[in-house]
């Protein structure tokens, strides 16, 4: 892609060195940076490929995140009324009519290069270094070099590549049939020169052996697809590409390295992997570190959970929703008989004991949990998957909640903000006008299950920022991959096993007793597709799952039946029109 991988000759890089906590002393700094030139400074350019994971990327709702999960039965963002037409971009992403001039498409790629371009550039850098850090930094760029490179791959089925001691290298493009196994090569071989986590002052937002074993594990359950996406079946049982066994034997092999290390153990309360503070949950293996650095707004943002929230919902004063995506129905209906799984809700429950209900009897709330930075009020609202009739506080006219003589926020059914006599009632079903349009009148605005399973952070505006940790591998996931690998393997006794170590793990709030989630007695295909669901809904891993599953082609909300070559998304014309070095994916 020569106008944003080859052809950028200076680009400012807003550098959060504290991606590098603990092995620099660098302040937040910028620097300019000449692709393919030597930078002076490997840690400042390793901070850069780091930086490029949340720059958007990883972390807003319209890159990597739309294409993994408005395209699947997860998640859909429709046009509400008068909001998010945005040209039907939107839309697209769920109805299955993306094509190569698609604006999110195009911003996906564009910021995965950006991401492979940065790694590159730190790879040379440590090349060049004669630093004591410089195996380590050097086979961390070199493992971020991969991550956004199978990304790619997986959706795009194409990635840049340039020899980066080369400035006069010609670009390369890797296809993801023969890519993937040079990947696993390459990120096996890293592994004797990255440090375990915890180690050389290293944690979950740094690329360690442990990353690499998620990131090893995850190309190996999807390898098969990789070699021919489009295809009918799969063969999931192929000859490793490593050491003996077949795919699903290292998927197992890697997940144990993990699941045995105790570094990590599953978190009983399921939503604290995705808190403002899940920096200190136990589960995180790979994240995007985003609380050292919300304050600066780099590489920072609430989209996760704003963008679910209606307007009319205000965790502060100062603070709002968007009113936005939902999840489908078939998503929800797919919790039928679960609906006590840890999982699916969490109430609130505020220091003086008292518990947000949100099911309209609450009257007020206690005002002492503030937000940092401005000391306003702060209003929990519940975790997970909200339906029905919402509840929450109102702002008066002086721009403060509404409260009680006694200091307390008072509680109020809820209305949407757009349309004030519309009861903020988020209904399971959709019901569009045209069934095949994502498309809601102004008077329809309130449909559509919210999901509220990550925190809110109120102390930096709306949808700027949010020192929430984006999780990319944790615990959870691992166990989830294990599980499909024994089910896929025959094991299924091991596969059930797993799935229920997850189910009984959690627990709910002691408003119920601190339950556990209830063990299943058997497990097939679809049972363990819809417990991969609810472990990891909205964590962008879905449209992987629908692929291996046989899914993601079905007809659904607001979609037809979908030809196989939708598996893989465009080349942007964009990108097309200024190099000879792609060729457009079948079907465009």
């Amino acid at each position: 892609m020569r106008s944003n991988f080859l052809n950028i000759n200076k680009i400012i890089l807003s550098i959060a060195a504290m991606a590098l906590m603990g092995c620099t002393n660098l302040d937040e700094k910028v620097i300019d940076e000449v692709l393919g030139s030597e930078v002076a400074d490997p840690e400042a350019a390793l901070a850069a490929a780091y930086s490029q994971l949340g720059e958007g990327t990883f972390v807003d709702h319209g890159s990597v995140f739309a294409l993994q999960e408005y395209s699947t039965d997860e998640a859909i963002l429709p046009t509400r009324g008068s909001d998010w037409g945005d040209g039907g971009k939107w839309r697209a992403m769920h109805e299955f009519t993306w094509d190569a001039n698609s604006d999110v498409v195009k911003t996906t790629w564009n910021q995965l290069n950006f991401g492979i371009t940065k790694s590159l550039t730190a790879i040379s850098s440590a090349n060049k270094s004669t630093g004591a850090n410089k195996a380590l930094f050097l086979a961390e760029a070199k493992g971020l070099l991969a991550y956004y490179t199978y990304t790619t791959i997986d959706l795009f089925g194409q990635a840049p590549y340039r020899d980066p001691d080369n400035i006069n290298a010609p670009i390369v493009i890797r296809k993801a049939d023969t890519t993937i196994d040079a990947l696993i090569t390459e990120v096996t071989g890293l592994i004797p020169n990255l440090a375990d986590i915890k180690t050389q002052n290293t944690h979950a937002g740094r690329f360690t052996k442990q990353a690499a074993y998620a990131l090893l594990a995850d190309m190996y359950l999807n390898r098969a697809v990789l070699k021919n996406k489009t295809a009918g079946t799969f063969n999931f049982t192929e000859q490793a590409v490593n050491g003996g066994g077949n795919d699903m034997d290292k998927v197992i092999e890697y997940c144990n390295l993990l699941i045995n290390n105790p570094n990590f153990s599953l978190e009983s309360n399921y939503f604290h992997n995705f808190d403002i503070n899940n920096d200190t949950s136990k589960e995180m293996i790979f994240t995007i570190v985003q609380k050292k650095i919300a304050s600066s707004d780099k590489g920072s943002d609430n989209d996760l959970a704003y963008m679910s929230m209606e307007r009319s919902q205000k965790p502060s004063p100062d603070n709002r929703g968007t009113n936005a995506s939902c999840v489908t129905p078939e998503f929800y209906y797919s919790w039928n008989g679960n609906h006590d799984d840890p999982r699916f809700q969490r109430t609130y429950q505020y220091e003086d004991g008292t518990w947000f209900r949100n099911d309209g009897t609450d009257v007020s709330v206690p005002s002492t949990s503030k937000v940092e930075g401005t000391g306003k009020p702060w209003f929990h609202f519940n975790r997970g998957l909200q339906v029905g009739q919402q509840y929450g506080p109102k702002i008066l006219q002086n721009g403060n909640f509404d409260m009680t003589a006694d200091g307390r926020i008072k509680v109020f059914k809820l209305f949407t903000e757009k349309n004030t006599t519309l009861a903020a009632d988020f209904t399971p079903e959709l019901n569009f006008d045209n069934p095949s349009e994502a498309v809601f009148t102004q008077a329809q605005i309130n449909r559509g299950v919210r999901n509220f399973k990550f925190e809110f952070d109120p102390g930096y505006g709306n949808n700027g920022t949010s020192g929430m940790d984006v999780p990319l591998y944790r615990l959870g996931t691992i166990y989830m991959m294990r599980a499909e690998a024994y089910f896929r393997n025959g094991n299924i006794a091991a596969a059930l096993a797993d799935v229920n170590k997850l189910r009984t793990s959690r627990t709910r709030e002691s408003l119920y007793n601190n339950a556990p989630g209830v063990a299943i007695a058997s497990l097939d295909a679809n049972t363990l597709f819809k417990e991969s669901g609810y472990e990891l809904y909205w964590e962008m891993y879905r449209r992987k799952a629908m692929i291996r599953f046989g899914k993601f082609d079905l007809p659904g909300t607001a979609k037809s039946a979908s030809q196989p070559y939708r598996r893989i998304f465009p080349i942007p014309q964009a990108t097309l029109d200024a190099s000879n070095d792609f060729t457009q994916n079948p079907g465009y």
